[in-house]
């Protein structure tokens, strides 16, 4: 009877064993289901996301660097996705154009001290041109869309971005969001505009997740929750657009970097009217240490008429505007105005990043070796470009990244900027 008893036992364990592993199995496959469903889900999203950035194109133009510049109709482009856009009628020139000293070449020029100029262009343009009536628009991967940390992240800079603040603090404080700056600016005034000529350069990134960025800032507003920021120049972002690539750029924000505004045209806002240039392609060709400079010229001024913010790239090419509903404190003008560089210091492996501003060469190495802001010029309330007053210089740490300030009669006011990161004096 003991040895029956046994048996049964022995027999009922075996089957709750067989049941347990059918529910393993169950639960495995209801688990892979849900993935499969979840990555299905994902994978639909990022294709609805590509449909709504990527406009239908009349043509389309692939670029030596791999990019697809794509030409949509002028009518078609992102800014009209916004609903206050809807019935919106482009203004096809600004009404004032802001008047100044100095005269750039036509799109940019290359500096050397015993050679004439050079031109400076887009690399796509070597592949062939947009139509009149289509803007190009740099056409976005769904590479591009799964580096980033989410879809609703994509093409925006992190809540926590910060302007380099002047007033808060002194140099040697590294802000705690890892962003570092070396800017010369100006405040105390009304300002409706602003012109620099920058030259490029290809600075080294260490992490992929660092930027590094050369640009001026038109600024309203608090530093807290209501910033309003409108900023052109030239990057490098590996997370952004996937190489290490020099490319133009510009972004907007109303509310510091909360929910509104993005790079390029990566969201609706900034309306373009030009054919030949493309936000985030990439500029071509670049300085190179101790040999030819190539530089070029930004200039972003509100219309005194309908009160939209314009921009122009070199000296013939007016790119588009921001409607100026976009803003609020922008709505009347800018209260300060920033020029310089910036980079992330992730401090990945504990120690400082050796992602360079600039260059990667501090500024007393001066021409040809460092880089520099030349001609910088602010737009007054007469609508005219003067010379900035008091302009001061900010850095958080000038042992990483540093500024000298410079005037003359060819440059107007100028600064040498920029750095290696991580040094014997940076560790």
């Amino acid at each position: 009877m003991a040895k029956v008893c046994f048996y049964n036992v022995k027999m009922n364990m075996q089957v709750m064993f067989c049941l347990f592993l059918v529910s393993l199995c169950r639960d495995d496959a209801a688990a892979e289901a849900k993935q499969g469903m979840s990555l299905a889900a994902q994978k639909f999203e990022v294709q609805k996301h590509l449909n709504r950035l990527n406009k239908p194109a009349i043509k389309s133009i692939k670029s030596p660097d791999g990019d697809i510049i794509d030409c949509v109709h002028m009518s078609h482009q992102p800014a009209f996705d916004h609903p206050l856009l809807k019935n919106h009628t482009v203004q096809m020139m600004p009404n004032y154009h802001p008047e100044g000293l100095f005269r750039d070449g036509k799109l940019s020029t290359a500096k050397t001290k015993n050679e004439g100029s050079k031109s400076i262009t887009q690399l796509w343009h070597l592949n062939g041109k947009c139509p009149e009536g289509t803007i190009p628009i740099r056409r976005t991967k769904k590479d591009d869309i799964l580096r980033a940390s989410s879809m609703k992240s994509y093409g925006r800079k992190k809540k926590h971005s910060t302007i380099p603040k002047p007033e808060s603090g002194r140099p040697g404080l590294v802000s705690q969001t890892g962003h570092q700056h070396a800017i010369a600016y100006v405040e105390g005034d009304k300002y409706y505009g602003a012109k620099a000529t920058i030259n490029v350069w290809e600075p080294k990134i260490q992490q992929p997740n660092e930027f590094s960025l050369s640009q001026l800032w038109i600024l309203g507003g608090s530093f807290d929750s209501d910033l309003n920021s409108i900023e052109a120049g030239w990057q490098v972002s590996p997370d952004l657009y996937g190489d290490n690539n020099t490319r133009l750029f510009t972004y907007w924000t109303s509310d510091a970097y909360q929910a509104t505004g993005c790079y390029n045209l990566l969201c609706s806002g900034f309306i373009q009217i030009n054919n030949e240039i493309a936000m985030g392609a990439t500029i071509s060709p670049l300085s190179s240490y101790h040999g030819s400079q190539y530089d070029i010229s930004i200039l972003v001024w509100k219309d005194p008429k309908e009160g939209n913010w314009w921009m122009q790239f070199g000296n013939d090419y007016v790119l588009g505007y921001w409607p100026g509903f976009l803003f609020s404190y922008l709505t009347d003008s800018a209260s300060m105005i920033e020029w310089g560089g910036e980079v992330v210091n992730s401090e990945s492996d504990g120690l400082h990043t050796t992602t360079q501003m600039g260059s990667g060469h501090f500024p007393d190495e001066g021409f040809g070796k460092s880089s520099y802001f030349r001609n910088i010029q602010v737009v007054d309330g007469s609508n005219n470009l003067r010379a900035p007053q008091d302009l001061g210089i900010y850095t958080e740490d000038n042992n990483c990244y540093d500024v000298q300030l410079g005037k003359n009669n060819d440059w107007g006011n100028y600064f040498y900027y920029g750095g290696p990161g991580r040094n014997p004096n940076c560790p």
